[in-house]
């Protein structure tokens, strides 16, 4: 464990694993139009940030695109988690599966909590704990320009892309399809179309 405080991605089919384990910070990503997950009602007392942005990484006709605003606000509350190893603090990430936006919000909060490590060791650690993590570049761009870090988050994502995409081919055509292809483009080292 590199972060200063445990951590854990998920979907939200996944929810209900983590009720008991004594979670203290949760940053939920949902869709603007989907309801609050009841299961939060079994979770502890805990802080909590709620957005409601789609997992696009440009714009879309009548879709939410996370904005500055929304990396701002991620970043914002990972700072109110302890800087210094805590037994007690426990940060859950989730979106709808715990894939895209989930994993680049967890990305952002670790570079910002631990920023002379450099953000490959960062992208280990995510993929380690979400094996099939697909960070979102918009958000990972905006929060590599706010930390500072000169794209040097945004080239690990890169990197982690082409290991995801090396370990299943198949992904990328499913990626295309959904509007994905700066990302794939990213991860085959060549020019988005």
């Amino acid at each position: 464990m590199i972060a200063p405080f445990e951590i854990g991605v998920c979907g939200l089919d996944e929810l209900c694993g983590y009720c008991s384990t004594g979670v203290t910070h949760v940053l939920s990503i949902l869709d603007p139009d989907w309801p609050v997950p009841e299961v939060f009602g079994a979770f502890g007392e805990h802080a909590h940030l709620e957005l409601r942005v789609d997992d696009v990484i440009d714009e879309v006709p009548g879709k939410v695109a996370p904005r500055a605003e929304h990396v701002a606000q991620v970043l914002a509350f990972g700072r109110t988690l302890p800087a210094e190893r805590s037994a007690r603090a426990r940060l859950l990430v989730h979106c709808h599966a715990g894939i895209s936006r989930s994993t680049a919000s967890m990305v952002l909060i670790l570079a910002q909590a631990l920023p002379a490590l450099p953000a490959t060791a960062i992208l280990r650690e995510v993929l380690r704990i979400r094996p099939q993590a697909w960070p979102n570049l918009r958000i990972i761009e905006m929060g590599d320009a706010m930390l500072g870090r000169h794209g040097e988050i945004v080239a690990a994502t890169h990197v982690a892309y082409a290991a995801q995409l090396e370990r299943e081919p198949g992904r990328a055509e499913e990626l295309m399809q959904f509007g994905r292809g700066r990302e794939v483009a990213a991860a085959l080292g060549r020019k988005a179309a």
